[in-house]
């Protein structure tokens, strides 16, 4: 049987990676730092545009940031951003144009290269100074094309300034220029992991690309690794990278107050708190499933910073996210230290680990056997296995087994996750869509219908996912 999801497990890839794959990603603008890749043309380099509604000012403690000028209601569009550049997930070619990003049957291929599709010739035409920079280096190498996305999107962005004669909608209040690097706080090994890409850069993309010296490259790949935002279908499933500079001079907050969703390339920001006039523009850049040492430790490992905000201050949910198993003998403190330990050794490996799916359920099985002699089935940390635990059934065509995991993951989401959260609304639509194939209809609509409430106010009420959500709602 033919299950519709779209959900994928950690053998295919990054999508399913709970823990820090399933948000947009970007970067504080506690500085600015500008590299010799900025404007050459008059404008360059002074702002010369606005966003009603909004302006840029000199956030306390945070460096630069956005707030609003208005009143803004939850539900409410601040601000839709389109892509500097994107590029889509060479896994999704042949499902998504390359150009908008549109999923349809029936794409038309490139008619040089063969991989490349598109909705029609209009979008064909619109990409083709951009996918000619691959063109003909997938054709040449073949089987050995394999520049890793962070390159291709590097590749448009030097591209894209070469020509480029003015400042573009996306750039409105900051130059892509002048996004923040931390090109001096990067470490050894994501240095040796940007070594590595822009020697990709240099082997695919030397016949139609004009490089900027060594240094300047370090630092536009730093800037990407702050600034770049997956690019997500309504399952969270990774579809492409983008880079968005207005939208990346939003802070972060643990207590955020807009989330970015997708209109196929186009960034929409949205309020999920009601706003006054003056309040700060704060989004989370991470997951905020798991407990304040946790999203902290990521935050500086990708962003260079720790957050202060009240949640993190308070650490009010951690009890709850890090809860024990209730016993008659109490569980000793070193044992529960112990175990998280365990827990956080265990889903690092699990990311890391290439072994067939079979051999990938039995991990989270057996974690999930040893973690729950001491955590509640609550524990983010049981949950975050049951999770790839549900993708890997997926995977296997385990539905039972997939609905199962599902079943015991949604309430502890609906505590620990703040209102209008995507990682909910996105775990209703997987249970809602395994029940409609499996002919639970009465299931399926209520799950399509919780998952919908959350998107009305997450995407917008006229975005084409809920017009398709309503149709699968309503189906026989």
């Amino acid at each position: 049987m033919s299950v519709p999801t779209t959900i994928k497990c950690d053998c295919e890839g990054d999508a399913l990676k709970l823990g820090w794959a399933a948000t947009p990603h970007f970067c504080p603008g506690s500085s600015t730092v500008k590299v010799s890749l900025e404007d050459d043309t008059p404008g360059g380099g002074t702002m010369t545009g606005s966003i009603d509604g909004l302006e840029r000012f000199d956030s306390p403690g945070k460096g630069r940031g956005l707030r609003v000028t208005r009143a803004f209601k939850v539900g409410e569009l601040l601000f839709s951003c389109p892509a500097y550049t994107h590029v889509l997930s060479v896994r999704e070619r042949g499902c998504y144009c390359e150009f908008c990003f549109t999923r349809k049957e029936g794409l038309a291929r490139c008619g040089k290269c063969r991989k490349a599709f598109y909705c029609n010739a209009k979008c064909q035409k619109a990409d083709w100074a951009m996918h000619k920079l691959e063109c003909s280096a997938m054709m040449a190498f073949g089987e050995n094309w394999c520049p890793s996305e962070m390159t291709r999107l590097v590749a448009r962005i030097l591209a894209k300034k070469k020509t480029q004669k003015e400042r573009c909608g996306s750039e409105k209040i900051l130059p892509v220029g002048e996004m923040q690097s931390h090109v001096e706080d990067v470490d050894n090994d994501k240095r040796e992991m940007n070594e590595a890409d822009i020697a990709g850069l240099h082997r695919f993309y030397s016949k139609h690309v004009e490089f900027p010296d060594h240094k300047d490259l370090l630092t536009l790949f730093s800037q990407v690794a702050c600034n770049g935002f997956t690019i997500e279908d309504d399952e969270l499933s990774h579809l492409g990278t983008a880079v968005y500079p207005d939208v990346a001079l939003v802070n972060h907050s643990c207590l955020p107050s807009v989330i970015v969703t997708y209109n196929g390339t186009l960034a929409e920001v949205r309020a999920v708190q009601d706003m006054k006039t003056g309040d700060e523009v704060l989004i989370s850049y991470i997951d905020l499933l798991y407990p304040t040492d946790d999203r902290n430790n990521r935050l500086r490992e990708s962003y260079y910073f720790t957050c202060d905000c009240q949640e993190c201050k308070s650490k009010s949910q951690d009890k709850t996210k890090l809860k024990v198993r209730k016993r008659s003998d109490p569980i000793e403190p070193e044992v529960i230290n112990n175990m998280v330990r365990y827990a956080r050794k265990t889903i690092r490996e699990f990311r890391a680990v290439k072994t067939p799916p079979s051999e990938l359920l039995e991990i989270c099985q057996q974690s999930l056997e040893e973690m729950g002699a001491v955590f509640e089935d609550s524990n983010v940390y049981m949950l975050h296995m049951m999770y790839q635990a549900m993708g890997v059934c997926l995977y296997m065509q385990d539905v039972d087994g997939a609905i199962r995991y599902g079943e015991k993951i949604l309430k502890p989401y609906g505590k620990i996750y703040p209102p209008y959260s995507l990682n909910v609304s996105s775990m209703y639509l997987k249970l809602g869509r395994l029940y409609m194939g499996m002919e639970r209809h009465s299931l399926g609509v209520k799950s399509l219908k919780k998952a919908m409430a959350i998107m009305e106010v997450a995407h917008g009420k006229d975005h084409h996912y809920l017009t398709e959500l309503r149709k699968e709602i309503t189906q026989k």
